[in-house]
């Protein structure tokens, strides 16, 4: 689900992947539900794509973290005050005590955090994403590679007579 949920760059809010173009997408705002076009100068990233830093091995996607924020508080909204920075950061490292402190900023938590609460005020709760077996992912690549392949053209019932009419060019002997 948060794959189709987009942060655009320089406009509030998130938006809701609704078509794709060529060269566009159409995205539908979650606050007042107006359609827009993005094109590729716009800067467009899926919530899917976003992870969080931590200072173990790996970082976490933030569909992970929304799940966590989601039990915690029940299915509820997260009320917290935004003012203040320290007590973000606390509330943050409940839900992730790995987080690195010096690369999330008290912003990113705040953003993190609006987010959240704009998705589950619009009943978008699906945050994790189901992990797939090598076999279906096989399977998938096999459906995309067929998908993909050329058609090809389907046989035309052509009479005998025209057939016969036709001349073999390469039997064809000149004559002088």
């Amino acid at each position: 689900m948060l794959k189709e949920i987009l942060s655009v760059h320089g406009k509030s809010g998130l938006f809701k992947r609704i078509s794709q173009g060529k060269n566009m997408l159409i995205a539908e705002s979650l606050l007042d539900e107006k359609r827009i076009p993005l094109y590729p100068r716009d800067k467009v990233i899926s919530l899917g794509d976003i992870t969080i830093f931590s200072t173990g091995d790996e970082d976490k996607p933030l569909g992970q973290i929304f799940a966590k924020i989601y039990k915690k508080e029940s299915g509820k909204p997260v009320e917290i005050d935004a003012s203040n920075p320290s007590r973000m950061k606390e509330y943050f490292y409940e839900i992730f005590p790995e987080f690195d402190t010096e690369k999330v900023y008290p912003s990113d938590i705040k953003k993190m955090l609006n987010w959240y609460n704009l998705l589950v005020s619009k009943g978008l709760t699906d945050f994790e994403t189901k992990e797939i077996s090598e076999e279906e992912a096989k399977v998938e690549e096999v459906k995309e590679k067929v998908a993909k392949a050329p058609k090809k053209a389907p046989a035309t019932n052509v009479p005998k007579e025209i057939k016969k009419k036709s001349v073999d060019k390469s039997r064809r002997i000149k004559q002088g």
